[in-house]
């Protein structure tokens, strides 16, 4: 069974690698490409990377050997990075339906309002709201005390698992896991939620049919993205929550962890003529 599963997801983790990869290589490589829109798509797919390297390889070296042990420092690393990558995912997709938004609302002054600079700011601001993320779960983590070793019943340290085996009071840190949860996912959600409200009613007073499917179509690879993201990602909260079921909690997170970054690629140059058309050039 070990074997079965260690060939899958090493399967699904070089299909991140290489979907990734060649979306980051298509919109370096072709100038048409060279907009705001693929250029945060491009930020995207190299966080998938980051995001899905956090905790793949280790859960591969697990699978592959008998030991499955992590040492404290290892553990803090991991926390550390998958909150980071996680954060940032969940400001890039805000920042890409800010992008929609201007798109087709302002279109006669997207490229003024999207220029380079407010672009790269957006990223940057983006990053180092996700690091403050990052930090805040580090001290929240390496400040609990544990009594002895302990076993963690998932396939990397997650910080909800990692509360419930400590031996201190962690009551705080609860509190603030919700509200951390709430200021770096529900704020992002929201802006995401009030940018396709305004996109919407934008192109509902559109009178020609065709430039109504135009105007959606640009937004469906995005939209399809969001919805996979966090819908895994409430669907992990939820599982962890309403049921006591570690083997569905780990069924879960795997989904939001590896297999979200494995079909955003797919989802993106199947739905986009301009990265299948720089993909065919490539090859």
């Amino acid at each position: 069974m070990q074997r079965l599963l260690f060939g899958l997801f090493l399967f699904m983790f070089m299909v991140i690698m290489l979907g990734n990869l060649l979306i980051v290589l298509a919109v370096i490589s072709d100038s048409h490409l060279h907009t705001p829109m693929y250029f945060f798509l491009c930020n995207l797919s190299l966080v998938d990377i980051s995001f899905s390297t956090t905790t793949v390889p280790k859960m591969l070296v697990n699978l592959h050997t008998s030991s499955k042990s992590i040492t404290y420092a290892g553990c803090l690393t991991q926390v550390t990075f998958f909150s980071l990558f996680a954060c940032l995912d969940s400001l890039l997709l805000a920042v890409m339906a800010y992008d929609r938004l201007v798109a087709i609302c302002q279109p006669l002054h997207y490229l003024v309002i999207m220029n380079p600079c407010t672009c790269c700011l957006l990223v940057l601001l983006s990053f180092f709201f996700s690091l403050l993320d990052s930090q805040l779960h580090y001290l929240m983590v390496s400040q609990l005390s544990f009594c002895a070793d302990v076993e963690i019943p998932h396939f990397f340290c997650d910080p909800s698992q990692i509360l419930n085996l400590a031996c201190s009071d962690t009551s705080t840190n609860n509190t603030l896991i919700y509200f951390d949860g709430t200021i770096f996912g529900g704020v992002p959600l929201s802006g995401i939620l009030f940018s396709y409200y305004k996109i919407v009613s934008s192109i509902l007073r559109v009178p020609s049919s065709g430039s109504k499917y135009k105007a959606f179509s640009t937004c469906a690879s995005h939209l399809s993205v969001v919805c996979l993201f966090y819908g895994t990602g409430i669907g992990v909260y939820l599982s962890s929550a309403v049921s006591s079921s570690l083997r569905k909690d780990a069924v879960a997170s795997v989904i939001y962890t590896v297999v979200t970054p494995m079909l955003n690629p797919f989802i993106y140059s199947l739905r986009n003529r301009d990265i299948k058309s720089a993909l065919w050039r490539m090859i």
